[in-house]
């Protein structure tokens, strides 16, 4: 493996778990958000 392929990988995997961990987040608090919308009242 070539030190590009080598600054590539550990680039990817460095950067894999908080992208997860963030996206994991993201997801969480938009379909959090949406159930908390279904629920509320619609009249003003």
């Amino acid at each position: 493996m070539s030190t590009f392929e080598s600054v590539i990988w550990h680039v990817l995997g460095y950067s894999a778990m908080p992208l997860i961990i963030l996206g994991g987040f993201a997801a969480v608090a938009a379909f959090s958000i949406w159930i908390l919308a279904l629920g509320k009242d619609k009249e003003l």
